[in-house]
């Protein structure tokens, strides 16, 4: 007599599959340690400060289109000078007619800044602070500091003396691609670093930092602020006077992930958030076993980062003064770059493939 094969009911073969997800979560290998920390809770994006608004909707397109990644924005002489995915850094016109490389690193430049000699100094995110010079020759300036390599040099801003490069390393412990690693684990492996163009040595400003990145110095050179984005700070490390060598919080609890910085030269800083706060991720900062299992959902899932444009403009008291939002559908996001140039702002994207500019006197409005 013939036997029918024995059927597995749905309900069994459902709690199989809960079973593999839970031992998925449990025990999948993850380098991962999330270290336990308490953040303040995130300001409103209904009401108050930081309330939604529209104001980078209808955004223009500037420069080259097609392109991948335009992070850090330079504006020479009517050319934008912009870091690629690919690791070539490119000048375009204006209206995007003309473009041309200037190099490839071979790497991840993230930031730009043109020392006083007429250098392009680079912050790649792979090769470290680079140079380059008029004759298109590219050189290493520094890949480490106090015997520790970068691991993700990320940006880079240069005094009004050519004296020094002040830049970040995000991570010592996580590489570019690895920032969502990062910012989880909470392990405070970032540096912000001084390179001193006279002796080519590399000293570490501040360390223990929370994913180090966008940097920008104040007024007369007299401080250099650096974007804790794991941490949703900026803080201040004192270069002259009474405060020299010591450093404070310049802002704190912000409704975003700071990305890069800029200063106007003048009155005001520009801060570029990468996304608003991740309520799930806030909720389990003081449950390291729930973030390690968050990590391993990533591997198959995509990271939980909200689409909206976002920019804040900050005054010398770290006082908000500009809130600039798009949450709209096809929204230029995420922006990781903002500059103020004239009578506009420009904004870069790490995963975009085109630049924008607003009005500055609508940003201001």
């Amino acid at each position: 007599m013939r036997r029918e094969p024995r059927r597995i009911s749905v309900s069994r073969f459902l709690l199989v599959v809960i079973v593999l997800i839970g031992l998925f979560l449990l025990l999948a290998p993850t380098k991962v340690q999330p270290v336990a920390w308490k953040p303040e809770p995130a300001p409103s994006l209904q009401t108050g400060t930081y309330a939604e608004n529209q104001k980078l909707r209808d955004l223009e397109h500037v420069g080259s289109t097609n392109i991948d990644g335009p992070e850090a924005l330079l504006l020479e002489e009517g050319f934008l000078i912009s870091g690629l995915n690919d690791g070539k850094i490119i000048r375009s016109s204006l209206d995007g007619q003309s473009r041309k490389v200037l190099i490839d690193t071979g790497g991840r430049p993230l930031g730009l800044a043109r020392h006083p000699d007429g250098r392009l100094i680079i912050a790649d995110a792979k090769k470290g602070l680079l140079a380059l010079d008029a004759q298109g020759q590219l050189i290493v300036l520094t890949k480490e500091a106090n015997s520790l390599p970068f691991g993700f040099t990320d940006d880079v801003v240069i005094d009004k003396t050519g004296h020094y490069a002040y830049f970040s390393d995000a991570s010592s412990r996580w590489g570019y691609g690895h920032d969502g690693e990062a910012i989880i684990e909470h392990g405070g492996d970032g540096r912000l670093l001084r390179y001193d163009f006279q002796t080519g040595k590399t000293e570490v400003l501040l360390d223990h930092l929370q994913f180090a990145n966008g940097v920008a110095l104040g007024p007369q050179d007299s401080y250099v602020l650096v974007n804790e984005t794991g941490a949703y700070r900026i803080s201040r490390y004192w270069l002259s006077g009474p405060m020299a060598g010591t450093h404070d919080v310049f802002i704190d609890n912000l409704p975003g992930m700071p990305d890069n910085l800029s200063f106007n030269g003048h009155e005001r800083f520009w801060v570029a958030l990468y996304t608003p706060r991740n309520a799930l991720l806030d909720a389990t900062a003081g449950q390291p076993f729930v973030r390690k299992m968050i990590v391993r959902a990533l591997m198959v899932l995509p990271k939980p980062a909200e689409r909206r444009a976002f920019v804040v403009g900050v005054d010398l008291q770290g006082k908000v003064i500009a809130n600039l939002q798009d949450a709209g559908s096809g929204n230029y996001s995420p922006i990781t770059t903002v500059r103020e140039y004239g009578d506009w702002l420009y904004f870069g994207s790490l995963k975009a493939s085109h630049m924008t500019r607003l009005p500055l006197g609508k940003a201001l409005q």
